[in-house]
C-alpha cells in the first residue's frame, strides 16, 4: 500500500478543506512546489495535487502551481480538479503530470472517458465521490442517481484501472476512514482503488491496510502534524 500525500491549491495556495466545504478553508503555505518537495523528502512516493479552483470553475486554473510541482520532485505526480476536455488532459501530461483524474465529468460523459482511456490507458485516473454510497458531482455540491459501486463498475468496463476513492461525510474530518464502503469498493471491482477521505491518524493507514486498497491519500493529518510521513510509510511496508 502506497502512501499518497495530497496537495490541494487555492487561489495559488496550498489549503484543506472541511467536508469539501469551500467556505471552510485553512492556508498551510504558499508554495505548494516547496510542500511537493517536502513530502518527497519524507518518503512519500507518490504526490497527489487537487486543483480546488478547476474543481469549482470546471476548467484548470493552477497550471503553472502544478508545472512547477512536477518540475520540483522526481516522484510521480497525480491531478484532478476541473479536468473536462481532451485538451484538458494533454496540457497536464505536458506540463509533467503521471496520472490524470477525471471526476465529474466521468459521470456526465462516459463517451469522453472511454476515448481518454482509449488514447492514454492507465494515466487517466477516475475520482469517484461518494455522499452516503450515492456518487457527489460538482465540487460535491449535487449527488447523482447511482451508487459509488455501481459507476466503478462501468469505468473498469470502459477500461479504468485505478479509482480514487472519497467518502465525503469523512474528508477533512481527522475522524477514520469508511473502512467497509473501501473494502467494499476493492472486493467490487478489478482495478486499484486509492482511498481517500477522513484519515487523522497512523491508525487509520494501518486499518485500510487489510481491504486490499492500493493507496491512501493523507492530506489534512500531515499538515496538522497527526501523522508523520516517514512513520506511515515505514508502517504500510511493514503490513505487506
Amino acid at each position: 500500500m502506497r502512501i499518497y500525500p495530497a496537495i490541494d491549491i487555492k487561489d495559488g495556495q496550498c489549503v484543506r478543506l472541511f467536508k469539501g466545504q469551500f467556505t471552510d478553508v485553512t492556508v498551510y503555505g504558499d508554495s505548494p512546489a516547496e510542500m511537493a518537495k517536502k513530502w518527497e523528502a519524507q518518503g512519500g512516493e507518490y504526490i497527489h495535487v487537487v486543483d480546488l479552483d478547476g474543481a469549482l470553475k470546471g476548467h484548470g486554473v493552477n497550471a503553472d502551481k502544478i508545472r512547477e510541482i512536477c518540475n520540483s520532485v522526481n516522484v510521480p505526480v497525480q491531478t484532478g480538479g476541473g479536468i473536462r476536455t481532451m485538451e484538458d488532459i494533454s496540457a497536464k501530461l505536458a506540463a509533467g503530470v503521471d496520472r490524470v483524474i477525471i471526476g465529474t465529468k466521468a459521470v456526465s460523459d462516459r463517451e469522453f472517458v472511454k476515448r481518454a482511456v482509449d488514447k492514454y490507458g492507465e494515466k487517466i485516473v477516475i475520482g469517484i465521490d461518494a455522499k452516503d454510497g450515492m456518487v457527489a458531482i460538482e465540487g460535491w455540491e449535487k449527488t447523482s442517481e447511482f451508487t459509488a459501486v455501481e459507476f466503478a463498475e462501468t469505468m473498469v468496463s470502459i477500461g479504468v484501472k485505478t479509482i480514487v476513492y472519497t467518502d465525503i461525510a469523512t474528508d477533512g474530518t481527522l475522524a477514520g476512514p469508511n473502512v467497509s464502503a473501501m473494502a467494499d469498493m476493492v472486493g467490487a471491482v478489478n482495478a486499484d482503488i486509492i482511498a481517500s477521505g477522513g484519515i487523522g491518524s497512523l491508525e487509520h493507514i494501518k486499518s485500510l491496510v487489510p481491504t486490499g486498497v492500493e493507496g491512501v491519500i493523507v492530506g489534512k493529518a500531515l499538515y496538522t502534524e497527526k501523522v508523520s510521513l516517514p512513520e506511515a510509510v515505514k508502517a504500510v511496508k511493514q503490513h505487506e
